[in-house]
């Protein structure tokens, strides 16, 4: 046994001086806080990391999006993208829970069609009746649907969205289809004519803001032309006092002289 090897008090004595040094856990632990708060506070210092890119994060609002740090377009698309997709799984919710709701009425229980409403629902509610007779879906789901896509079209037509005003037309002419086709025959004229004035009153909010008149738009050039005309003239430069008879011919000096 070497001298390092023997046992003092029962206990091994350590052969290496990293052994001999090494800190106890808490001590570490203490060390690699104090190393993290370090490296926290470098990062925020001028030209570190954190530093720049909160830089970048900040001129991003008068920024246009060209000019936009690639990382934070990267998370703004992420975070569009995820939250069209809960959006979408959330309407996915509501409209299942919705349909649910509407197929438990029955789609015949309005009666006879008394009253001003039951006169346009009545029929409605037969005509799907008897096309659901014919197909593989409940006469409750059609009706639901139907209910549906006019409540879609009305108030997504009311905020101005075009494919809302135009599901909101095409429900108004097939509603008007088929109340006409399932209305008593001495009173469909009437019952047409009555449902197309209820949905005409209704398209007062549906198609709120929607004009046929072309709109223009004048907008200022932005550059303006002024035409001006430019003449340029080139004058000839004056002669000095002293060469007035150095440019005249011989012949004029040859008659002085006589």
């Amino acid at each position: 046994m070497s001298h390092n090897d023997r046992q003092m008090n029962g206990q091994h004595r350590p052969n290496s001086i990293l052994d001999q040094f090494e800190l106890p856990p808490a001590k570490k632990g203490k060390q690699r806080l104090a190393r993290l708060r370090t490296a926290w506070r470098e990062s925020w210092e001028e030209g570190s990391f954190l530093y720049q890119r909160w830089e970048e994060l900040f001129q991003a609002r008068h920024a246009s999006w060209h000019e936009v740090a690639n990382w934070i377009k990267t998370a703004a698309l992420f975070g569009g993208l995820s939250l069209l997709v809960l959006m979408l799984d959330a309407a996915g919710d509501i409209a299942s829970a919705t349909l649910k709701g509407l197929s438990d009425v029955p789609a015949t229980s309005a009666g006879d069609g008394s009253g001003l409403w039951g006169t346009i629902d009545h029929p409605v509610r037969v005509f799907l009746a008897d096309q659901a007779a014919h197909l593989s879906v409940a006469p409750a789901a059609l009706y639901a649907f139907w209910q549906l896509t006019g409540l879609l079209g009305l108030v997504g037509g009311f905020f101005g969205n075009a494919g809302a005003r135009i599901a909101w037309t095409l429900w108004g002419l097939a509603s008007l289809a088929m109340i006409w086709h399932a209305a008593p025959a001495g009173g469909r004229a009437a019952a047409t004519g009555l449902a197309a004035l209820m949905w005409a009153l209704a398209s007062i909010f549906a198609l709120r803001g929607l004009t046929l008149r072309p709109i223009v738009h004048n907008h200022p050039p932005q550059y303006q032309f002024s035409p001006a005309l430019h003449l340029h003239v080139t004058t000839p430069a004056p002669t000095p006092a002293g060469d007035d008879f150095g440019d005249e011919p011989d012949n004029v000096h040859q008659l002085q002289q006589h």
